[in-house]
């Protein structure tokens, strides 16, 4: 079905049979069926209430394992519901109501401490207080007076509803979690697809455009995009691990399990293809290559998707051919007539397409396994399972952490209360006062942790509420009844959940008719109780007050940048200790990579963290800007790095037997230590020195080999000289990482002493 459909229809029905779009589904299933049931037991007041409820605890309900699924739902409806009720009872005392709101406001945002466990649940306890607000409008304009009993009443129904949603949300989660584990699969390997192909399009540079003036200035802009679609898919791993590693007890959830392993060994080989191709973009020559190489990645990167549109659709992934032989040929193609001169672009081209062979054989285990046709090695996948999923259970220690003054969660915190604060005094003074709720309600959803996020989610929530509210207005000039609304109310729920951290512009769309239309059952239809004025301005003032306590006590990136530095360079340390440590080469099997792919995961996750706050730091003011091109010369360097260890880690796992172990321990242990020594000790460096292997006559124990000195033949069985190459490679480039630390940490150093 997809494969033949054109490409604008193929990319909306991915996003049709996504994961979060069938989770969207899942919730707004649950809003109707509860509803409906309270609808048809208690009355149509008590349904709206008990949708309210629904809503509140909708937003921690994600696609997540099973284990620790009911812990994870529990607070929203179980802190919410006393939140709901002294809104209800403190309505008509807005002094009163005043004083909740705020510290209310600063401890459910200190939630935040626990990341993204945390931020959903602190967003349904602040809905909680808000709706309340509207429902209690709602009431009030029925003629059910203010008393406590009334607030009880309507508390109870909000309860209903929150409660009986969370059994729905565990079962749920249970009965889809397999096809939950094959969407989130899918959707990695498109990502895997597209940054095969932003990859690819680096192989075009040399000899056209800037790359034929400047080789040196061509690839910045891929580059760039290639740190943050690394980063982008080190997040979407994690999420992915998650779920497809918990308890693969069935063959299908370990072939499943096994293959995003192999996602995993891709993303390495496709980071090693970044080796070497400054140097064969500045040769002419080598432009037939290239284009030939790029196509083969552009084949394989067809591949990936086709196998993720075969998930995605229950189908039987078809299998491809085998292109190491079109690889190996091209090396041969490149290869010079004489015997080679040290290593040439030529050989430097077969070095590539040899690592691109690495990709290849990865996709075909890829497909082998989704076809059924190879067994998982289950050693690995249970490793993995132990060791690479977040923890399900909550801590107390993200709170315990939280009280220093420069804590970033604390200091939302604070910016949160205030704003919510300065919000609602203002809304108590506007001439349509009732509406005091929707300025509350753009703040919580506009104003986030930092600058860049609170400027996107500006924009895109004036333009969907505009957008929301002529759809709102349509639907209730209708007059449809009841049950007609409470589908509209289903549908818009479906829609906001599942696009809220994908589109936001949809979520705000569907969010202002659900607001809306709930807003008006809840007044048991006595009108629309909104004009379309009055929302645009209610929402540009909680825009403009949100915009305006960004700044006030702001969490600037470069106050964290000294810490994600140091994070980034005691990971790559580590990495490089392991990653050439000697266990591989001494085993009998591959028990050693259990540590490598620990070291390598936090490698990844720490330079994602870094090039994702460098990114965010863009949107803020320049004065208060980290340095961005010191910066953005630490993440390249940190990548090359990888690459080279990763080229060097290949060798260890998959050509070991081509190696000659008294020949390279020496040189592997004094490489790592001396990467870890650079990396571990700021300052300028001595000069780096090269690894020495054990003395012996043969050319491939001397030093690593300069780019003119003798090189033995591709398919000799001694790979000696390659590996002490990538050796002396990675130990320049750990020097040139540090170097751009310190320029980094010198520069912030600066800042701060002369904003002193």
């Amino acid at each position: 079905m997809l494969a033949d459909a054109p490409p604008r229809l193929r990319r909306v029905l991915r996003v049709v049979l996504s994961h979060y779009v069938l989770n969207g589904i899942s919730v707004a299933l649950g809003l109707l069926v509860i509803s409906a049931g309270v609808h048809l037991w208690l009355g149509a007041f008590a349904a709206s209430a008990a949708a309210v409820g629904v809503i509140v605890s909708g937003p921690p309900d994600i696609p997540a394992p099973r284990r620790g699924k009911f812990w994870h739902l529990l607070p929203a409806p179980l802190l919410g519901t006393p939140l709901f009720f002294a809104v209800q009872y403190l309505h008509h005392d807005a002094l009163a109501l005043g004083l909740l709101l705020v510290p209310a406001t600063f401890f459910i945002f200190l939630g935040m401490a626990w990341g993204k466990r945390g931020a959903p649940v602190a967003i349904s306890l602040m809905f909680a207080m808000v709706f309340s607000i509207a429902a209690r409008i709602s009431h009030d304009g029925a003629g059910e007076g203010n008393s406590l009993s009334t607030a009880l009443t309507s508390t109870l129904y909000f309860a209903l509803g929150a409660l009986l949603y969370v059994p729905w949300a565990v079962l749920a989660n249970a009965l889809l979690n397999g096809r939950y584990r094959v969407q989130l699969l899918s959707d990695v390997l498109l990502s895997l697809a597209s940054l095969m192909r932003l990859q690819a399009r680096q192989f075009t540079l040399a000899g056209t455009g800037a790359a034929e003036t400047d080789p040196n200035n061509a690839p910045e802009p891929h580059t760039g995009a290639m740190l943050l679609r690394h980063a982008a898919l080190a997040d979407q791993l994690q999420g992915a691990r998650d779920l497809i590693l918990e308890s693969p007890r069935t063959p299908r959830r370990q072939r499943r399990a096994a293959m995003l392993v192999q996602i995993l060994e891709m993303r390495d080989h496709l980071l090693a293809c970044e080796l070497d191709l400054d140097t064969l973009r500045a040769q002419p020559a080598q432009a037939p290559a290239l284009a030939s190489q790029q196509a083969v990645l552009q084949a394989l990167a067809d591949e990936v998707e086709r196998l993720a549109d075969a998930l995605l659709c229950g189908r039987q992934p078809v299998p491809f051919a085998d292109m190491r032989a079109r690889l190996q040929t091209l090396g041969a193609q490149t290869a010079p007539e004489v015997t080679p001169a040290g290593f040439t672009a030529p050989l430097l081209a077969r070095g590539l397409a040899d690592r691109m062979g690495h990709i290849n054989d990865e996709a075909l285990r890829l497909i082998a396994l989704a076809r059924g046709d190879v067994v998982p090695d289950l050693a690995v996948v249970r490793a993995y399972w132990q060791m690479f999923v977040s923890p399900t259970t909550w801590s107390w220690e993200p709170l315990k952490n939280l009280w220093h003054w420069d804590a970033p969660p604390l200091r939302h915190a604070v910016r949160a209360a205030l704003a919510m604060g300065a919000g609602y005094a203002v809304a108590l003074q506007l001439p349509w006062g009732t509406h005091a709720y929707w300025v509350l309600l753009t703040i919580i959803v506009v104003l986030r942790g930092s600058l860049a996020q609170t400027l996107e989610r500006r924009n895109l929530r004036v333009a969907g509420t505009f957008l929301g509210c002529v759809l709102a207005v349509a639907v209730l000039a209708a007059q449809w009844p009841a049950w007609g609304l409470l589908v509209v109310v289903t549908l818009t729920q479906a829609v906001a959940h599942s696009f809220a951290l994908r589109r936001y512009l949809i979520t705000a769309v569907a969010a202002t008719v659900l607001g809306l239309v709930q807003a008006h059952l809840l007044s048991s239809g006595g009108g629309t109780a909104f004009a379309l004025f009055e929302r645009l301005v209610d929402t540009l003032i909680g825009t403009g007050i949100a915009w305006a306590f960004a700044y006030v006590l702001p969490s600037w990136e470069r106050t964290h940048m000294p810490a994600l530095v140091a994070r980034t360079l005691a990971a790559q340390a580590h990495h490089a200790r392991v990653a050439l440590g000697l266990g591989q080469l001494q085993a009998v099997d591959n028990a050693p990579e259990l540590a490598w792919r620990l070291a390598r995961r936090e490698a990844y996750d720490s330079l994602s963290a870094l090039v994702l706050a460098t990114q965010r730091s863009l949107s803020e003011p320049r004065a208060v800007r980290p340095p961005i091109e010191s910066l953005e010369h630490l993440q390249a360097h940190s990548y090359q790095l990888l690459a080279q260890l990763t080229a060097v880690k290949t060798l260890l796992l998959l050509r070991r037997g081509r190696l000659q172990p008294e020949q390279v321990q020496g040189p592997l242990a004094l490489a790592g230590e001396r990467i870890g020594a650079i990396l571990s000790t700021p300052g300028p460096q001595p000069p780096t020195s090269a690894p020495h292997p054990a003395p012996s006559p043969t050319p491939s124990t001397a030093a690593p080999p300069s780019e003119s000195e003798p090189l033995p033949e591709w398919d000799a069985r001694d790979l000696n000289v390659w590996l002490l190459r990538r050796l002396h490679l990675a130990t320049t480039m750990a020097g040139q990482l540090r170097g751009d630390a310190d320029a980094v940490l010198q520069a912030l150093d600066a800042a701060q002493k002369n904003q002193k």
